[in-house]
């Protein structure tokens, strides 16, 4: 009786001393990945509210604290006109998770119940141009919309993103529709629910995770992108918030003002944040999704 209660206090011992040092070593490695991530946003943030002749020069502390909104009221005010460009970002990137939502979901759910004999090869082509970066093909694309119209326009802009980030949209909401019990659309249709009811009423609550990721995904992707927005987009007026930031220039010889560039970065990352932030719990699980069965 003696030597099992030993037994057990030893593993009742050295169990704590596993939770505590699992514990320790979350809150260290957890600590760690905070301060990767605060700390540059940190940064930039005191470095938006600084003036571009304190953030040149060499760290003095007579200066580093004399914190002004002077950067922003510049892009606000100023010639720059960096509200427009945030407008015609927000326009385009949240034109650009919608529509490519919308085609993705529709496309996901193709592949995942109709079955036909080339949609392997067609889901096959449609994941193996993830591997072919735009950038290769510009210039025909280029040329494509230029012929159709469609360059300095934020409409071709939209249509070129959401051709980009498709792939990856019907990938995942292939991937969610997979996931989904065949019983609830067969249980629907004798009801005498459409297909198009069935996805919009029964399965919407069930692929809102994949959904959420799709528009996410793209949203950012078209928040960010800059050479596609430079290259086809020839008016300043219609210039998005990348192209917007990289025209900040002031001063001879191409001077760069790193004030107003560090103050714009952080409008820039505000959408995004935010964003992300709200959608967070949906996009870890539309990723995951993919992972039950694919």
């Amino acid at each position: 009786m003696t030597s099992t209660a030993a037994q057990r206090t030893s593993r009742t011992s050295t169990g704590r001393r596993e939770t505590r040092t699992k514990r320790t070593l979350y809150a260290v490695g957890g600590g760690g990945a905070f301060l990767v991530f605060t700390v540059p946003l940190a940064w930039a943030m005191m470095r938006s509210l600084q003036p571009g002749t304190v953030i040149v020069a060499a760290p003095d502390r007579a200066t580093f604290f004399h914190l002004t909104l002077d950067n922003f009221r510049a892009l606000v005010s100023g010639p720059n006109n960096l509200l427009g460009a945030v407008a015609n970002s927000l326009v385009v990137a949240l034109g650009t998770a919608v529509l490519t939502t919308v085609i993705a979901t529709a496309a996901g759910y193709g592949f995942a119940r109709f079955r036909f004999r080339s949609a392997p090869l067609l889901f096959a082509l449609v994941t193996a141009s993830m591997m072919v970066p735009f950038q290769a093909i510009l210039t025909p694309l280029y040329l494509q919309m230029n012929l159709m119209r469609l360059t300095d326009s934020l409409v071709g802009l939209v249509l070129f993103y959401t051709t980009v980030n498709l792939p990856f949209g019907v990938l995942v909401m292939r991937n969610s529709f997979s996931t989904i019990p065949r019983e609830l659309e067969d249980s629907a249709h004798i009801d005498g629910a459409s297909t198009l009811r069935i996805i919009t009423a029964v399965l919407r609550p069930l692929i809102t995770p994949g959904a959420a990721t799709v528009a996410l995904y793209a949203f950012l992707a078209a928040w960010t992108e800059f050479l596609g927005a430079l290259t086809f987009l020839t008016s300043r007026d219609l210039y998005t918030l990348p192209v917007a930031l990289v025209n900040l220039q002031q001063g001879a010889y191409g001077q760069i003002n790193f004030g107003y560039l560090a103050a714009g970065s952080v409008i820039a990352m505000i959408p995004c944040v935010v964003l992300y932030v709200g959608l967070q719990r949906f996009y870890v699980a539309g990723l995951a999704s993919g992972a039950v069965k694919g």
